[in-house]
């Protein structure tokens, strides 16, 4: 059965993505370093792992297999759950493809880099709508995209609208 895990600590679309999994059914794992609140509803569960460097990310490596949905901003998870089988989409809607995250790796690093010379400060804007409306609509694409590849381990086509 297709399963989500989503990088929790600081994941901004955890309620889309109680939406789409309560109305596609699917199994929800959160995966963070302390407890936190999540919905008393079947099938999400929470995963707290200590608190030690990329614990969080190495629960979710070993876990995550061809056909589950990892949801992570962290491009290093990304690549690495790639590699897995995995499909990858990232907080803002973007998927992380094997054609787009050697580029996106880069593109981490510069900005990295530019924030240690101090060029750059802050992070990320935080989320629209719009980001929302696209991180919704990825998420919806990519599990028809894996129900029409695997059409044994789906409930029947919803839209997560």
């Amino acid at each position: 059965m297709l399963h989500l895990y989503i990088d929790a600590d600081a994941c901004p679309v955890k309620p889309e993505v109680y939406r789409v999994a309560t109305r596609y059914h699917l199994e929800v794992t959160l995966v963070a370093n302390s407890r936190m609140r999540i919905p008393e509803t079947p099938g999400i569960v929470l995963q707290v792992v200590g608190g030690g460097f990329d614990e969080a990310d190495n629960w979710i490596v070993e876990h995550a297999q061809p056909g589950d949905i990892v949801i992570t901003a962290d491009i290093l998870l990304a690549s690495r759950c790639l590699k897995n089988g995995a499909a990858v989409l990232g907080t803002s809607g973007k998927p992380f493809r094997e054609d787009n995250i050697g580029q996106t790796v880069a593109t981490r690093d510069l900005w990295a880099e530019l924030r240690v010379t101090g060029e750059i400060t802050g992070g990320p804007p935080p989320l629209t709508p719009r980001d929302r409306s696209r991180f919704l609509q990825a998420l919806d694409e990519i599990i028809q995209g894996l129900r029409r590849r695997n059409p044994s381990s789906s409930m029947p086509s919803q839209n997560a609208g």
